[in-house]
């Protein structure tokens, strides 16, 4: 980012704010930093209504509290991590969301951000380690996926497909050979929890020889929030 770029973030974070759900100190329970101490910042608000939300409490706006981002940054310094990890809801609704980013990348924080693929990647910084989904048919959204996001994609982020059945599974391999996502990113296979077993769902990689990565959701797993 540009000296440019830098103070027009420091202006948003003096002016702007965000809609928070809840901020907390985790380990990461998917994607490239599975298993990793984050400070996850749980914004409000969702434009999609996947029918196996494990997060519904995210999806109004109301749910939330409004946070300065000033406000946020400093938990986060004041946390003593060096990787935060923004995700929803859908964090891409809010317009603060992007100054945030900035913000943290500027400080040399190593900074995810979850979306689920619906709004554009563009504006956000290419430093920051994107987790999309792919929804599948199950989830009741797959007709909302922005596919153009993939250009944006690099092996520094990742695709996400959560599995609920045998009609997911078929969706996400062929989406995967279609649209050659292991040629320019990681790819995660998930079981929706409570739906597709873990087992079920290796067992179908293994039987393809699918190039992609199985992952639970260690978060859960571990009882962790």
């Amino acid at each position: 980012m540009g000296v440019k770029g830098f103070g027009e973030a420091q202006e948003g974070l003096s002016s702007g704010s965000l809609k928070v759900l809840e901020t907390l100190v985790t380990l990461q329970g998917e994607g490239p930093g599975s298993g990793r101490p984050v400070f996850l910042i749980r914004l409000a608000g969702c434009n999609l209504a996947c029918r196996w939300c494990d997060t519904p409490q995210a999806r109004s706006p109301e749910a939330g509290r409004a946070r300065s981002l000033s406000d946020l940054l400093r938990e986060f310094e004041a946390s003593g991590l060096s990787e935060v990890l923004l995700t929803g809801g859908e964090p891409l609704l809010q317009e603060g969301t992007v100054v945030l980013l900035q913000a943290l990348v500027s400080r040399g924080a190593r900074v995810y951000l979850e979306t689920n693929g619906s709004l554009p990647l563009g504006p956000v910084p290419q430093e920051v380690i994107k987790i999309m989904d792919l929804k599948t048919p199950s989830s009741g959204m797959s007709h909302q996926m922005l596919y153009e996001n993939l250009r944006h994609l690099t092996f520094r982020d990742a695709v996400k497909f959560v599995i609920a059945d045998e009609e997911d599974y078929l969706f996400a391999r062929e989406k995967t050979f279609s649209l050659r996502l292991p040629s320019f990113t990681e790819v995660y296979f998930s079981p929706a929890w409570g739906e597709m077993s873990p087992e079920r769902l290796a067992r179908l990689i293994l039987r393809d020889r699918l190039p992609v990565r199985f992952q639970v959701q260690l978060h859960k797993f571990l009882g962790l929030p």
